[in-house]
């Protein structure tokens, strides 16, 4: 049944339940509540008045309708909650509320109630910080349950300390490290629930850690936080603590650059300590932004880019580095497009294929045409989702997972495959005219197939350990009020109540990142493993390289006395250029990216952002450089392409 009440400007909807009109089953259930300095307090309408509060747990056995009503001397206030009752949260979960609807300024509810659900009774007063004595009546059936949820403040800890000038600061904000902090560390005796609030003349600001608390890492094990909303600008929660488990309280400010005296108070069941903590900085700092830290090996580009992407702003609009990045990054793909074009056209020719050498170096065309896409979509996907903060979590989640690791597959493949070129060259030269050319090709052959599988297996640890990180952090408050007058009558004489609901909005800034949490064992085998794929390709061209010219010239010189050694060096290195230029061209692109990557100690990119871009980007620069590096140097590859290039592009204009 649907029924318009004029009064409130509203429709009203009752459910018919035959079963609310057999009474004989239903009891009175009545209990004395004390409302007193000891009562929990909270804020009906977000950061205005307190009101002492008890709240009870209501489970029905029976779908049917139910009265609750208060009997009182004093104007009361009831709210009925859904499954959960958050008093820093009024408004959450709130199914109804009533302020007069029984007699003498007392709550009456009748309402239908479900077994399904579970109910959390509210009970307050009209007027804020009124104490008294308030009989709750509530007509049940035998098998309902209602069960005291609150407790009385009982004061287990207090601690009191200043935020100072030489305080320490950080970036909760995400922008500047303008925020003054204080750690402490609590501990309590026995599993239960607690109230954690502060007292001071500042805006305060809480966040609570389990065992550590990072300054460079404010989001890694972070529990909870409150930004003083509901609570007149204090920080306070309500929340569930374990014995033997160190919490850590993070008291900070809501507004940047603020100082002043303030005081911690925790309740509950059982006895608690708050204890000065000492925070450490564990981590190295990656840019300006404060927030995500990461050491130097392996430093991936979205961590080298974060601190210098503007969220909401479009790529025209952002700083030179993103705009140069952008550009080159296209220049790039559209040069490692062309060169894997033309190296597949060189190496899918037979004739190239006669021995492991051009085995390697199809496959690695291919490979390479992989590792400048997935370069392509690392680079707009680190982007664009700094840029749109709206993007599905889904997305970010299986990029996360996904492009960075299937990236490092693709370029490790490459650069094992190109040492795999100069392992070969240097055996061929060792070997000369004794070099088994099907015996290199069966070789080959077993190592493309299995060089994949083994840097998978390497690389399994990573998706394992990615994972989105949430941080969400209030930075401004707006109140709007909304007052509307109610009349109404109450034996026969009129009476005014002013109700101002507020409307508590503020500005909250959201970041999502894409962390990578090793344990110390992991982390360990991670830089095990990525110095094992940067170094040992890295040393196998250079002694590629080196036996090419020295080892072969001093072979030679032996048996042919009649030249120098030098004379033999300059000779060997005539008859083999094309076998040493390759090799030496990889040792050249590597080299920045080894040296970058065993620098000492802990990095920040912004300082010298454009040495990690360059860095970064050589990284990439074998595999758009395959045709320049392998097939322009030699006099055959050379003729196989123009070979193949003549033959289709007969066969287009045919």
């Amino acid at each position: 049944m649907f029924v318009m009440d004029s009064g409130n400007h509203r429709i009203r909807k009752f459910q018919y339940s035959p079963n609310s009109c057999d009474m004989s089953s239903v009891i009175r259930w009545t209990e004395l509540i004390k409302l007193s300095k000891d009562s929990q307090l909270y804020s009906q309408d977000c950061d205005k008045e307190s009101y002492y509060f008890e709240s009870y747990e209501i489970k029905v056995s029976e779908n049917r309708y139910y009265t609750i009503w208060s009997d009182a001397s004093i104007d009361t206030y009831g709210y009925i909650y859904e499954n959960i009752f958050d008093p820093l949260n009024p408004t959450e979960n709130l199914l109804v509320k009533n302020d007069d609807g029984g007699f003498n300024d007392q709550f009456r509810f009748e309402i239908p109630l479900y077994d399904d659900t579970l109910y959390i009774l509210v009970i307050t007063t009209f007027h804020p910080m009124r104490i008294a004595e308030i009989t709750l009546h509530v007509s049940k059936l035998e098998n309902d349950t209602i069960k005291r949820l609150t407790t009385s403040v009982n004061i287990r800890s207090i601690y009191s300390s200043e935020l100072t000038v030489n305080s320490p600061k950080y970036c909760r904000d995400y922008k500047k490290p303008n925020y003054y902090y204080e750690t402490l560390e609590i501990n309590v005796m026995k599993n239960g629930s607690y109230v954690i609030w502060s007292k001071s003349e500042m805006d305060t600001y809480g966040y609570i850690y389990k065992d550590i608390f990072d300054p460079l890492q404010p989001f890694g094990n972070s529990l909870t936080q409150h930004s003083g909303k509901c609570n007149q600008h204090q920080l306070k929660f309500f929340i569930d603590l374990q014995k033997n488990t160190k919490y850590i309280l993070v008291v900070t400010t809501y507004y940047p650059n603020t100082t002043g005296n303030f005081s911690v108070f925790i309740s509950g069941e059982s006895n608690a300590t708050i204890n000065y903590f000492h925070s450490k900085y564990r981590s190295c700092s990656v840019g300006d932004r404060c927030h995500f830290y990461s050491t130097t090996i392996g430093l991936p580009l979205d961590d080298i880019l974060r601190g210098e992407i503007q969220p909401k702003i479009a790529l025209a609009n952002q700083s030179p580095s993103i705009q140069i990045s952008s550009a080159l990054t296209i220049l790039m793909f559209i040069g490692g497009i062309i060169n894997s074009l033309f190296s597949y056209l060189t190496f899918k020719n037979k004739d190239t294929q006669q021995v492991g050498c051009g085995l390697y170096l199809y496959v690695s065309s291919l490979t390479s045409l992989l590792t400048i896409c997935m370069f392509l979509i690392n680079f707009w996907f680190a982007s664009f989702i700094q840029i749109n903060t709206s993007t599905s979590f889904t997305i970010l989640h299986a990029g996360c997972i996904i492009i960075e690791p299937v990236l490092k597959l693709f370029l490790y493949c490459d650069s094992w495959l190109n040492a795999s070129v100069a392992i070969e060259r240097a055996v061929q030269v060792l070997k000369g005219a004794q070099f088994n050319k099907n015996k290199s090709k069966r070789f080959a052959q077993r190592i493309i197939f299995i060089l994949p599988l083994c840097i998978m297996a390497s690389l399994l640890h990573e998706p394992l350990h990615r994972e989105m990180s949430k941080y969400e952090t209030e930075t401004d408050r707006v109140y709007l009020n909304n007052t509307e007058s109610i009349t109404k009558d109450v034996f026969n004489s009129e009476k005014n109540k002013t109700s101002i609901d507020t409307i508590y909005t503020s500005v909250t800034n959201r970041h999502v990142w894409c962390v990578i949490r090793y344990p110390s064992s992991v982390q360990t085998y991670n830089t095990i493993v990525l110095y094992f794929h940067l170094l040992i390709p890295f040393f196998a061209n250079l002694f590629s390289a080196l036996y090419i010219i020295f080892g072969s010239a001093r072979q030679r010189s032996v048996i042919q006395t009649n030249q120098t050694y030098k004379e033999h060096v300059r000779r060997q290195f005539s008859e083999h250029k094309q076998l040493i230029i390759s090799p030496i061209l990889l040792l050249i692109l590597s080299m920045p990216r080894v040296i970058i990557s065993s620098l000492p100690g802990c990095i920040r990119t912004s300082k010298n952002l454009w040495l990690y871009l360059t860095s970064y980007f050589f990284s990439f620069t074998p595999s758009i450089l395959i045709f320049v590096i392998f097939v322009i140097p030699s006099d055959i590859y050379m003729k196989s392409f123009k070979n193949s290039f003549t033959t289709r592009r007969a066969r287009i204009y045919k």
